[in-house]
């Protein structure tokens, strides 16, 4: 088991998780990526132990990241999920809080956004 915790981003769109993976290794955390669920799955069953937060997409190929979400929780509560979509609806959002999503980020926000909310629910949560 490593002792440097990562961070799991899961989302089809190749610019949005290159992107964010660049972000959050400039402040020298260590991900790991995935473009659908069933990856997704199984780098968490493989990594759990390892893995800090998942920055989660809702609309991906598969699974949606409601499914994902579900799953996970169910096996592996301590792991912190942020579901991170272009869905701003007012109900996407509930759903997520009540699935047990551990927070929620709208897309099209800047990548010093992304490192504070980071920052903020790690902290919070160690």
């Amino acid at each position: 088991m490593s002792t440097v915790k990562k961070i799991l981003i899961v989302d089809d769109e190749e610019d949005i998780t290159n992107l964010t993976e660049k972000f959050l290794q400039l402040e020298k955390y260590e991900t790991i990526t995935c473009n659908n669920g069933y990856d997704a799955l199984n780098i968490v069953e493989e990594k759990h132990d390892d893995i800090a937060l998942i920055l989660l997409d809702i609309m991906l190929p598969g699974m949606n990241g409601y499914e994902i979400l579900t799953e996970i929780k169910a096996r592996y509560p301590k792991i912190l999920i942020v579901l991170f979509s272009v869905k701003n609806f007012y109900e996407d959002i509930q759903k997520g809080k009540e699935l047990g999503a551990d927070g929620y980020l709208v897309k099209a926000i800047s990548g010093n956004e992304i490192i504070a909310y980071v920052k903020d629910i790690l902290k919070k949560n160690n």
